[in-house]
């Protein structure tokens, strides 16, 4: 048996007036997700508890087939998991975002998608004057990037599970003040914060639009049972995103690096969907991770995630559902993590639409793949974690 789970990360989302009325998904040309629908079922899940951020980590990890609530520790342990950072029973990871805020405002998240190298010297920077054999700053990708903390026993911790942080990406185009860190630690953050506002003042980097960074997102390591063993399946992850990449290192699966993936609007679909289709002779689970559907939520570019989603279609879901069927038993999910509304701009709670094909799996009646045609079918599962086991095993 062969299994494929395609993400495209927060394609759940309401009407929208700039598409006549109509979702993204019910706007977008998709045939080969309506097929899947049509040849299996669709339904609904939600991957987020509401005691929880709405975030891709709890939500990915629901997904995945791990109840949140008992494994999730934070978002930056496994961005660190993603880099090869290994956490000790007292260190810390938080995340470190290259940021733009203008008049109390968060202009802009990604710091204007700033290029790697242009961000690195940025975090070299804090790291010079910031950092020492305690706190270390460590570059990743774009704005995306790391500060951890080395803690020793008999020591107390930096930060404890009342230290509230706000992710960046909830924050677009609104005032930040109320979402600043609070709690125990906070005065750390808001320091490391503070000076670097005054660093990227004093240092200009050419072709930054970096005003600060912003520290959120705080945990220790996980302890996560091994795909393998869990479900007797071996999984293989592309993406290209450390969150997922992460993830994905502590699950035990397979890491396939594509060139031409952005973890963006410009990302290279075509390339994603061709390893796919090469992963498959390797491993017996691919699932292929598509950030660009969230991010233009996040810009509010209605358009734009309807063009991200064609091309998903197209280019990743059309051959991996055709490479599984030339491969014998199989079955292929298609299911975003959580819903991003172009509305807020922001990642939300509730139940995203799945559909779902392949061996074992009887037509119920579904004739499209959105929002609408899940909420019509009795397959629903508040607790999204059950999703997954009932995809692999068959028991619908």
């Amino acid at each position: 048996m062969k299994y494929a789970l395609i993400i495209p990360d927060g394609v759940a989302d309401e009407p929208q007036e700039s598409l006549g009325g109509r979702t993204p998904l019910q706007a977008a040309r998709i045939p080969h997700m309506d097929a899947i629908a049509k040849a299996g079922a669709a339904g609904r899940a939600d991957n987020t508890p509401p005691s929880m951020p709405s975030g891709s980590d709890v939500a990915t990890m629901s997904l995945f087939g791990y109840n949140p609530l008992e494994f999730h520790t934070g978002r930056a342990p496994l961005e660190a998991a993603a880099q090869g950072i290994q956490l000790g029973p007292h260190d810390w990871a938080v995340r470190c975002n290259l940021v733009t805020i203008h008049d109390g405002t968060m202009v802009s998240f990604t710091a204007e998608q700033i290029p790697n190298d242009i961000g690195a010297r940025l975090i070299s920077i804090m790291q010079e004057v910031c950092g020492n054999d305690r706190w270390e700053f460590i570059p990743g990708v774009s704005y995306r990037n790391l500060l951890i903390y080395r803690g020793r026993p008999g020591e107390p911790a930096p930060f404890g599970p009342e230290t509230q942080t706000t992710p960046p990406h909830d924050l677009t185009d609104g005032p930040v003040s109320h979402a600043l860190p609070k709690g125990t630690g906070s005065n750390i953050m808001l320091d490391f914060m503070k000076r670097s506002q005054d660093l990227f003042a004093q240092r200009a980097v050419p072709g930054s639009h970096a005003t600060q960074v912003w520290l959120w997102g705080q945990g220790q390591a996980p302890a996560l049972t091994p795909f393998l063993p869990r479900f007797g399946v071996q999984g293989g992850m592309i993406t290209a995103v450390d969150l997922l990449r992460g993830l994905a290192r502590l699950l035990g699966w397979k890491i396939f690096e594509v060139p031409g993936a952005t973890g963006y609007l410009d990302t290279d679909y075509a390339a994603k969907g061709r390893y796919a289709v090469q992963a498959l002779d390797d491993v017996d689970f691919i699932v292929v991770h598509v950030e660009a559907t969230d991010e233009a939520s996040h810009e509010g570019n209605a358009a734009a995630k309807v063009a991200a989603l064609e091309q998903i279609d197209e280019h990743i879901v059309g051959p991996v559902l055709e490479k599984l069927k030339s491969m014998g038993d199989y079955r292929i999910l298609i299911s975003p993590d959580h819903p991003t509304f172009l509305r807020t701009k922001t990642h939300s709670y509730g139940f995203v639409p799945f559909a779902v094909c392949g061996t074992g799996i009887d037509p119920n009646g579904s004739e499209t793949y959105d929002e609408v045609s899940a909420a019509k079918s009795q397959w629903a599962y508040p607790a999204g974690w059950d999703l997954m086991e009932r995809f692999l095993k068959g028991k619908w």
